[in-house]
């Protein structure tokens, strides 16, 4: 009953968004980040825990606007992602402009496939739907979690495929993703979701021990495939830019902890983004759950690292 009610509900919005134009969408996205900040105290207050660890020398005050900011964002996100479910692919086009187009198509030159990652960031789905349209033949496979309510998760996977990109789930995800690699095709995942798994490695993410997905370093240093940071920054006037960063540069061949090496690699350029604009990151997530962390096996996370990825 309750995935129903939640599958009605979305459609009435994604009914309401359609004939809204995309800058009035973004202010009610605000409007409904903004009144969640307001009703929901126990993401809010795991929002600012956590703004406060990472950024000890921001006041209370600061740190509740940051969170209120964040709250708005997510609320534009989920809004504006309906929306672009409902454009043309010139609309598309018209509403994004790109930053690096140049290090993808060197980076495909390798003949590897292409490893991108990113985080709860800013507009990563946008960039992903946006991505084949702007790279030509370049499409994606994304690795993702299945929502819960499978009328909801429908819905998503068609707006996420509907320019060409496709979906890989845990079930036969480390064929999957291989077989994508071998034919110099392309995969995304994000690296910023605490990882409830043996094949986790621990990083520093805000000069704290952060369980993070193994997958990423793993696959690059098996496949030899250059892994580039996307990120997804708002415009005005509903518009995106969409930023590919250089390749992150593999540790050495004889490193002692190639993967976790990596994976830190990989996570300080996210942190870096997140520092420049704190309110485009996910705070409201336990990102940091573990008091005592102790090291996964660095072999056991090259072997199954990718299956363990779809679980973020």
């Amino acid at each position: 009953m309750r995935y129903c009610l939640e599958w009605w509900l979305a459609r009435i919005v994604y009914a309401l968004v359609r004939v809204l134009p995309l800058p009035l969408v973004r202010v009610c996205g605000s409007a409904l980040g903004r009144a969640v900040y307001c009703v929901d105290g126990f993401h809010r207050r795991i929002a600012l825990a956590n703004l406060a660890a990472a950024f000890p020398s921001r006041s209370p005050a600061e740190c509740r606007a940051v969170a209120r900011d964040m709250f708005a964002h997510f609320g534009r996100l989920l809004l504006e992602l309906l929306k672009f479910g409902t454009l043309s692919e010139e609309q598309i086009l018209a509403r994004t402009e790109v930053d690096g187009e140049d290090r993808v198509r060197q980076a495909f030159q390798r003949g590897n496939g292409v490893l991108f990652f990113t985080g709860h960031f800013g507009y990563w789905e946008m960039h992903a739907i946006a991505h084949p349209l702007r790279l030509g033949e370049h499409a994606l496979s994304v690795l993702a979690r299945p929502l819960d309510n499978p009328h909801l998760n429908e819905m998503l996977e068609r707006i996420r495929t509907r320019t060409g990109n496709s979906v890989i789930y845990r079930q036969g995800a480390i064929r999957k993703v291989m077989r994508e690699l071998a034919g110099n095709r392309s995969v995304a995942l994000l690296i910023d979701q605490h990882l409830h798994s043996a094949d986790a490695v621990y990083v520093d993410f805000f000069n704290r021990p952060a369980a993070t997905t193994s997958a990423l370093a793993a696959l690059a240093l098996r496949t030899g495939a250059p892994v580039i940071p996307v990120f997804a920054l708002p415009l005005p006037r509903g518009r995106y830019r969409l930023i590919y960063e250089h390749p992150v540069p593999p540790p050495r061949e004889d490193s002692p902890d190639a993967v976790r090496e990596f994976t830190q690699r990989c996570t300080d350029v996210l942190e870096m983004y997140v520092r420049r604009d704190p309110s485009l990151w996910l705070w409201m997530h336990r990102r940091w759950r573990d008091r005592d962390p102790q090291p996964a096996n660095e072999a056991a996370g090259r072997g199954n690292a990718v299956t363990a990825a779809t679980d973020s």
